[in-house]
Formats: structure tokens, C-alpha cells, sequence
């Protein structure tokens, strides 16, 4: 495939990285909200955020749960990109002054990579929204959305 056929392919990436992220987001939030995949649910994401001393701990659960459960359906379904990744941008940020920085950077230590990693993507998709193949663009919304 000569290279310069490629950007005719550029419009399915931010569909995969939407894809990605939405699955991640969901999959890390349906464990946090309803229990899945091993989770402890909303009581035990509750006890969590409560352990870190930080006062109201029922909103902190809720923003938690909405931005990861919620943000990944709309990652999934490419409405309201550009907030989603907003919200989870924040959400890596917080987990990684919280609980990953004092573990230094690799994942084998509960360390920060894999949150930079999902930061770097949400920050593609805050610069790009959900691309051509999304609710967002299907809509006509906003482009600041």
C-alpha cells in the first residue's frame, strides 16, 4: 500500500481509540458500579474513596463511577467525546496523585504507566472529538463538545 493512501484511513482513528477507551472505561467502571469482572461494586468503591480522607466520599464514588461506567459508553457510542475524555482525563489524574505515584512509574508495581497511557488517549480524543464515525459528528454538535 503506497503511504500515500493512508490518511484515507485516518477517520477510523479516532473511532479505535474511542473503542478502546470506551471498552476500558466501561469495563473498569461495571466493577466499580455493579460488581463485574471481579469488582467490589458501589459499596466497595465506596469504602475505597473513603480511605482516602476525602470529605464528601459519596460524591467522589459517584464522580468516579459516572466518569469511568459513563464515559466509557459515551466513548463507546462517540456522543459527548471531548467530555468524556475531560472527565477521565481528571479521573487518571486523581488515581495517579492518589494511589500510582508513590509506586513509581512500571504497572508490575501498581505504578503510573498504564494511567498515562490512558491519558494520552483521552487527550487525542479531547483534541480530535469522536471523530466521523460518531454520535458527535452524526448529531451535528458543537465542535467544542
Amino acid at each position: 500500500m503506497p503511504h500515500h493512501s493512508l490518511p484515507r484511513y485516518a477517520v477510523w482513528a479516532p473511532l479505535l481509540l474511542r473503542l478502546a477507551l470506551g471498552v476500558i472505561f466501561f469495563a473498569h467502571g461495571s466493577q466499580k458500579l455493579l460488581g463485574w469482572f471481579g469488582g467490589s461494586g458501589m459499596s466497595g468503591t465506596y469504602q475505597m474513596i473513603s480511605s482516602f480522607g476525602l470529605p464528601p466520599a459519596a460524591l467522589w464514588t459517584f464522580l468516579l463511577i459516572f466518569a469511568e461506567f459513563g464515559g466509557g459508553i459515551l466513548f463507546i457510542l462517540g456522543f459527548l467525546t471531548r467530555f468524556a475524555a475531560l472527565m477521565n482525563i481528571i479521573n487518571m489524574s486523581v488515581a495517579i496523585a492518589l494511589v500510582h505515584a508513590r509506586n513509581g512509574f512500571f504497572l508490575s508495581n501498581g505504578g503510573m504507566e498504564y494511567n498515562i497511557a490512558l491519558i494520552a488517549m483521552a487527550v487525542a480524543l479531547l483534541l480530535t472529538g469522536g471523530g466521523a464515525l460518531s454520535l458527535d459528528r452524526k448529531l451535528k454538535l458543537p465542535s467544542w463538545l
